[in-house]
């Protein structure tokens, strides 16, 4: 009974069906022009030894050799092209729907998920899908229709051999596949070692800083050292199983040859068969045989195949999140002042069996001004702003931008119009000025520098070998953590957009950079719509509008003066992170 891997593989063979059969096409006329070399070949043999023939009495015989000989090396070539090409398509049409599956999942599900495992996956596993349908498939089909031509002339010659040969053809597939059985679960056993080792290996890699300050790349290497040792050991046992395999599709095929050619050596001695018929159906043997081989040859590929599906099927089957993308509807934001961005009692929760994350949450965010959103981890404050992005899905309640509910917004107008920190922010490969002006890309270098400028990056990019066109690595290799920050807020600061959204953007940032570029948030504000989730409220003191968060709930919420008056959560949070520099107008109770 196939299993789920093999239906899946056999239903992507459907968009490739028409060059599969090219291939097989060609595979086939191949196939026949072994034969007609075989039949030349016979009578050339025959008309020397038999007939005492001369080399020029057979030479035409010879000469149209050369030419079977060349189109049969181009027809191979060409099968292999074809069937190469139609695997690079499937190849091609499963990654970019792998793409667009992790896309749909969104970055909220990939941050939970092993950098490692998912490259293993979209390199590796669909690499690992090419050698089925460029090699397997065809040799499938070439297994039958290859061995019946050969036997459709065999038979008219010699019917004995032709018994013989098809009485053990059936041996061949039936042994490889009972060897094959058990290569098949330790294949399947490799795939899922190799996506481990590699994902381990490559979050090793990512992480080394971090592990050097700890004292643990030691360690890590060991553990490193010894998942390469478990998958040599595994990789020798599914070698040992298919070099078995081998040794026996090897000797039934010879045992197999060697009983035709005993027959026909008997009937030869006897003279009770003709010679050319003789010499000409024990040419054909090994062909008939070679197929059958190849198929044995090519079963690892399947093998390989399901191996690699497993990962492939489980990333795919993963349901995608019902999310409000605003691009439900067609709407856009009218030109104007920056919009008022109102939370009407949301609703989130990011899986049944756990508490919301916001629970019925309203608060109004003023276009132009400084909205903070305060509050200890996990108070709810990053779903806040994953919520204004889209990426999570409010059971109740509506986010409203201006007067427009936000899933009725296309998505690409509406987030033409958001800027987004998020508390890790990614650079990408790239120059510095490309990172910047990632969101208008058409800048220039004067709108450029004013950005980094703002966000106090400018000293040191100009400190680097090539300033604003120096080359940064994937994920900022070479900066450091305060760095990245300060120059994913210049990319925000520099886009034209009128909601800007900052998720701890100053975290990782001194006391004396921080300070520098609140004073850039704030400026910032008085012409954007600026929500700020922060930890440190040093940053808040001077926002329009603060919202206490705690367990996904409003508890508080107005100016930061007053709220510091009034002497509830907000003032004893402040005090518990001993706040030294306030407002003017702010006093203590």
């Amino acid at each position: 009974m196939a299993t789920a891997e093999e239906l899946w593989l056999k239903g992507r063979k459907q968009q490739i069906r028409a060059p599969l059969n090219r291939a097989v096409g060609l595979g086939l006329v191949a196939g026949w022009l072994v034969i007609a070399q075989a039949w030349l070949l016979a009578r050339v043999v025959s008309g020397v030894i038999i007939d005492h023939r001369t080399l020029g009495a057979v030479w035409p015989l010879l000469a149209a050799m050369l030419p079977i000989f060349a189109l049969r090396f181009a027809l191979v070539r060409a099968s292999e092209r074809v069937a190469f090409e139609a695997a690079a398509q499937v190849r091609r049409d499963l990654r970019a729907r792998l793409y667009d599956h992790l896309q749909a999942l969104g970055p909220l599900w990939l941050t939970r998920q092993s950098s490692g495992d998912l490259a293993n996956s979209l390199v590796v596993g669909i690499d690992g899908l090419e050698a089925y349908y460029a090699r397997y498939l065809p040799a499938m089909a070439l297994t039958s229709l290859v061995p019946l031509s050969i036997v459709a002339f065999v038979f008219p010659q010699d019917w004995i051999s032709g018994l013989v040969l098809l009485g053990t053809a059936p041996l061949i597939p039936l042994f490889m596949i009972l060897v094959g059985k058990g290569a098949e679960v330790l294949n399947q056993q490799q795939w899922q070692l190799l996506a481990r080792m590699s994902a381990r290996f490559l979050d090793s890699l990512q992480g080394i800083t971090t592990l050097k300050l700890f004292g643990m790349s030691r360690r890590e290497a060991e553990v490193v050292a010894a998942l390469t040792e478990d998958y040599r050991i595994g990789t020798m046992k599914v070698l040992r199983v298919a070099f078995l395999s081998s040794v026996v599709l090897e000797f039934l095929s010879t045992i197999s040859i060697a009983m035709v050619a005993v027959l026909i050596g008997f009937r030869l001695f006897y003279g009770k068969m003709d010679f050319f018929n003789g010499f000409f159906v024990l040419l054909l043997a090994p062909e008939f045989y070679l197929p059958l081989r190849s198929m044995g040859t090519h079963y690892h590929a399947r093998m390989e195949a399901i191996g690699a599906a497993q990962g492939l099927l489980k990333l795919l089957d993963t349901p995608v999140p019902e999310r409000v993308r605003p691009g439900d509807g067609t709407r856009t934001l009218p030109p104007g002042p920056p919009p008022t961005v109102v939370f009407d009692a949301v609703m989130v929760r990011h899986a049944a069996d756990l508490p919301p994350a916001l629970d019925a949450v309203s608060f109004t965010a003023p276009g132009p001004g400084l909205t903070a959103l305060v509050g200890a981890s996990g108070a709810g404050k990053s779903t806040a702003l994953h919520a204004l992005m889209g990426l999570v899905q409010p059971e109740r309640g509506e986010i409203r931008i201006g007067a427009t509910p936000m899933h009725e917004l296309s998505t690409d107008d509406w987030l033409r119009h958001v800027a987004w920190v998020p508390q890790r922010p990614h650079v990408f490969e790239g120059s510095v000025r490309d990172n910047i002006a990632l969101g208008d890309p058409s800048a220039s270098a004067e709108a450029v520098e004013r950005a980094a400028r703002a966000a106090h990056a400018h000293d040191f990019i100009a400190a680097l070998p090539r300033g604003y066109d120096t080359p940064l690595g994937e994920r900022g290799v070479g900066l450091s953590g305060g760095q990245i920050q300060r120059l994913a807020l210049a990319r925000a600061l520099h886009k034209p957009a009128p909601v800007v959204l900052l998720d701890e953007a100053t975290a990782q940032l001194d006391t004396h950079t921080q300070t520098l570029v609140g004073e850039s948030i704030f400026a910032l504000a008085r012409s954007r719509c600026v929500i700020l989730a922060a930890h440190r409220l040093s940053t808040v003191l001077q926002a329009d509008h603060v919202v206490v968060l705690d367990g996904g709930r409003v508890v508080e919420q107005g100016a930061p003066s007053a709220l510091l008056a009034a002497g509830g959560a907000f003032a004893a949070l402040v005090h518990a992170h001993d706040t030294p520099a306030l407002p003017a107008d702010a006093t203590t109770p």
